[in-house]
C-alpha cells in the first residue's frame, strides 16, 4: 500500500523455519553423492602477520633541514653582496693585480752620425732579463730553494753576483710580480737562457723528481747602445747608462731627441705565460730621432791619432785638438788623449770621461796675443809697420817682466812683436790703447768678451767651462800687464779656437756647431738653427792679422817654423803658458799650443792643439803642438780638397834697424 505521498513503504523479510544444522564434514573428504566437488588440497598454514613499526612524523626534520639551507643561502648572499657589492673595488683591484702584468717597451734610441751619415752611435736587439719572484716560491716550485737554484744558474751567464740575484728573486715583498736581473743583454744571452730553461722544462715531464727553476725567468725586448769606432770621438759623443739615458757628451745633452717617448704594454698572465684569449692593451713606443754632428770621421781619426802620439811621447797629462771651418763655425773635429771607450766603461778612468777640450779652463798664453794685436789695430793706435823697443826686461807695476829667453835689446815692428812672440812688445803695444793704464785695460776687455772669452761658446754642452775673465776693475796690478799675453785669464779649448776662426772669417765670429740637423721617426731632416754671428773686428783688420800671422810661421824669425805646410800659406801662433795644477791650485808646469788656419789668404779651416804638462822633451808649443797641427791640417785640406792659392806671402817686416 502506498502512502500518501505515493511511495511504496519498503518490504519486510519474513523469517522463515530454522534450516537444520549441517553435519561437520571431515576436512579432506570428497563430498558425497553425483555432483560433488573434488576434495582441496590441503594447504600450507599462513605465518603469522610481522609486527608494524610506527615512524614519528617527517615534518619537524623537514623545517630543521630547510632552516639549515636557508642560513647557508642566507651567508652566501652576505658574502656575495660584500664581494660584488660593498668591496667589489677592493677585490677587482686585487684580481687585476693577480692576474695583469705590465712593463715598458723601451722606444729604439735614435742614432748618431757624422756629417757624411758614418754611423758613430747607434743601438742594436738587446733583451732586458726579468722574472716573476711569485714563480720561485715554495708553494710555486715545491721546493724551498729556488731562488738559490736559479741564480745558480743565471749569475755566470748575466756576470752578476749571485746573492744579488738571490735578493731580487726573494724580494721582501711577497706580492711583487716583476723585477729587473739584468739590463740590455745581448741576443746571445737571452738564447743561452732560454735554451737551458728548455732543457729544464723538457726533464722536468720526464723526471718528476726534476724541477725547472728557470720557468719565472723572463726577457723584454729593447736595444742597446753600440759605438762602432771604439773611443774615436769619445769625447763628444758621451754614454749611455745603464737605465738607458744619456750619461754624458750628446747622449747627454740630447737625450730627449734621442730616447724618444717609451710605451706600455698590459696583458693577462698565467704561469708566467700570457694568454692570448684575454687580450693585452699596448701603447707603442715612439722611436728617437737621429742626429747628425758636424764631425767628419776621417778628420777626427786624423786628429785623434796625432795629439795621442804626442801625449804619449811627451809623457803629458793630456791634450786635445779642435778642428773647424772657418766660414760656417762647424767643428770638423774634436779630438782629446787620453780618452775612453764608451763601449766598455768598465775600464774607463773617471777623469778621462768628460770632454777635456771643453771643460778644462788653462791659461792661453801667447796664442791669446791675436786678441791684443786685433784691439791695437783696430783702435788705430798702431800699424804692422809701427816700431817698437823691446828691451830684456820691462818695469811694470810690481814685477819685473821678461821675454821666454834673455835678448839684447829687439828693435822689432809690431808685426815683429807678434812673430817672436815678445810679452814685453806686448805690454807697450797695449798700453797705447788708452790715455791711462786704466783706460787701456777697459779697451782690451771690450775685445776679449766679443772674441767670446769669460762665456760659454754656445755649443751647450754638458760641463763646459765659460773660463775665466774678471772684470777689468777686478784686475790686480800685476793682471794687467799679463793679461795681454795671455796669463791671469783662462779659456777653454774651443775658445781658442774660435778666436783664430773669427780672424780667419774676417772679424765675424760665428758661434761653434756642434749638430748639423735631426731626423725624425718620420724621416724628414730638421737642420739646425743658423749659428749666432758677430762682428768683432773690420774685414780690414783681420786680413791684416792673417798677413802678421803667416810670419809667425813664414819668417825665420817666428816661433812656428814647425807648421808649415808645403804650397800652402799658413797663419799661426805658438804659446807656451805657465800652467795651474788642478790639483793644487799652483803653477806647475806648462801648457803648450798651437792655432792657426789655412791657406791663410783664403782660409778655410782652423786647427788648434793644446798639450798639458809635457814632462818628456821640450815643452814649447811650437815644437810640441806645432806638428801635430801640421799633420792634422795637412790631413783636413786634403780630405776636404782644398787646393793651394797659389798667392804670394806678403811677408810683413819683423825687425827695423834704429
Amino acid at each position: 500500500m502506498a502512502d500518501d505521498s505515493g511511495r511504496q513503504p519498503p518490504r519486510r523479510r519474513v523469517p522463515g523455519p530454522a534450516r537444520p544444522e549441517r553435519s561437520a564434514r571431515p576436512v579432506g573428504r570428497p563430498r558425497p553423492g553425483p555432483g560433488a566437488r573434488p576434495a582441496r588440497r590441503p594447504t600450507a598454514p599462513r605465518p603469522a602477520a610481522p609486527k608494524v613499526i610506527r615512524l614519528g612524523s617527517p615534518r619537524p626534520r623537514l623545517r630543521m633541514v630547510g632552516l639549515a639551507l636557508t642560513l647557508v643561502l642566507i651567508a652566501f648572499v652576505v658574502r656575495l653582496l660584500q664581494v660584488q657589492a660593498v668591496d667589489a673595488s677592493t677585490y677587482a683591484a686585487k684580481a687585476e693585480q693577480n692576474r695583469y702584468v705590465g712593463y715598458t717597451l723601451a722606444a729604439e734610441r735614435g742614432g748618431i752620425t757624422d756629417r757624411a751619415g758614418v754611423a758613430l752611435a747607434t743601438s742594436v736587439d738587446a733583451y732586458t732579463i726579468t722574472a716573476d719572484p711569485t714563480l720561485f716560491t715554495r708553494k710555486q716550485l715545491k721546493i724551498g730553494d729556488g731562488p738559490e737554484q736559479a741564480a745558480a744558474l743565471l749569475a755566470p751567464i748575466l756576470g752578476e753576483e749571485q746573492d744579488t740575484l738571490v735578493k731580487k728573486l726573494r724580494p721582501a715583498n711577497k706580492d711583487l710580480r716583476y723585477v729587473v736581473l739584468a739590463n740590455r743583454q745581448t741576443p746571445q744571452v737571452w738564447k743561452q737562457i732560454k735554451d737551458l730553461k728548455s732543457a729544464l722544462g723538457t726533464k722536468a715531464e720526464d723526471d718528476k723528481s726534476t724541477v725547472n727553476v728557470l720557468a719565472g725567468v723572463l726577457a723584454v725586448p729593447t736595444s742597446k747602445r753600440v759605438y762602432p769606432n771604439g773611443d774615436l770621438a769619445a769625447g763628444i759623443l758621451g754614454w749611455v747608462n745603464a737605465d738607458g739615458k744619456g750619461g754624458g757628451g750628446v747622449e747627454q745633452q740630447l737625450n730627449s731627441l734621442l730616447a724618444g717617448k717609451d710605451g706600455k704594454i698590459r696583458y693577462a698572465q698565467s704561469g708566467g705565460v700570457q694568454v692570448p684569449t684575454v687580450g693585452s692593451t699596448e701603447t707603442p713606443a715612439v722611436p728617437g730621432s737621429d742626429v747628425e754632428l758636424t764631425i767628419d770621421r776621417d778628420i777626427q781619426w786624423a786628429a785623434q791619432n796625432a795629439i795621442t802620439d804626442q801625449v804619449e811621447e811627451s809623457k803629458a797629462d793630456r791634450g786635445y785638438v779642435i778642428v773647424q771651418d772657418t766660414r760656417t763655425g762647424e767643428i770638423l773635429a774634436m779630438a782629446n788623449s787620453p780618452g775612453f771607450d764608451p763601449n766598455d766603461l768598465s775600464k774607463a778612468s773617471s777623469v778621462n770621461m768628460g770632454n777635456a777640450a771643453l771643460q778644462d779652463a788653462f791659461e792661453p798664453g801667447s796664442t791669446a796675443k791675436v786678441m791684443s794685436m786685433a784691439a791695437v789695430l783696430e783702435q788705430g793706435v798702431a800699424t804692422p809697420q809701427t816700431h817698437v823697443v823691446v828691451p830684456n826686461r820691462l818695469h811694470r807695476g810690481d814685477r819685473l817682466f821678461k821675454d821666454d829667453i834673455n835678448h839684447p835689446t829687439w828693435y822689432l815692428t809690431l808685426n815683429g812683436v807678434l812673430a817672436k812672440s815678445s810679452n814685453i812688445g806686448t805690454i807697450l803695444a797695449t798700453g797705447q790703447l788708452g790715455k791711462t793704464q786704466r783706460q787701456a785695460n777697459q779697451v782690451l776687455y771690450s775685445y776679449l768678451r766679443k772674441f767670446g772669452l769669460g762665456r760659454y761658446t754656445g755649443l751647450g754642452f754638458p760641463g763646459e767651462t765659460p773660463g775665466i775673465l774678471a772684470r777689468p776693475g777686478d784686475w790686480s796690478t800685476s793682471q794687467q800687464y799679463t793679461i795681454p799675453f795671455g796669463q791671469g785669464v783662462s779659456i777653454n779649448a774651443m775658445q781658442a779656437a774660435s778666436v783664430y776662426s773669427t780672424i780667419a772669417n774676417g772679424g765675424v765670429r760665428t758661434e761653434p756647431t756642434l749638430v748639423r740637423g735631426t731626423k725624425g721617426p718620420d724621416g724628414r731632416f730638421t737642420p739646425a738653427a743658423k749659428p749666432k754671428e758677430t762682428r768683432v773686428v773690420s774685414a780690414r783688420t783681420a786680413k791684416t792679422l792673417a798677413q802678421m800671422l803667416e810670419s809667425v810661421v813664414d819668417d825665420e824669425e817666428g816661433t812656428g817654423t814647425k807648421a808649415r805646410i808645403p804650397g800652402y800659406r799658413v797663419a799661426g801662433k805658438t804659446g807656451t803658458a805657465n800652467r795651474v795644477d788642478p790639483a793644487t791650485g799652483k803653477y806647475k808646469g806648462y801648457t803648450s799650443s798651437f792655432a792657426g788656419f789655412a791657406p791663410a789668404d783664403k782660409p778655410r779651416i782652423t786647427v788648434y792643439c793644446a798639450i798639458q804638462n809635457a814632462t818628456k822633451g821640450n815643452y814649447f808649443g811650437g815644437q810640441i803642438c806645432g806638428p801635430v797641427y801640421k799633420k792634422v791640417m795637412e790631413f783636413a785640406l786634403k780630405s776636404l780638397q782644398v787646393p793651394p792659392t797659389g798667392a804670394k806671402a806678403a811677408r810683413l817686416p819683423v825687425i827695423y834697424k834704429p
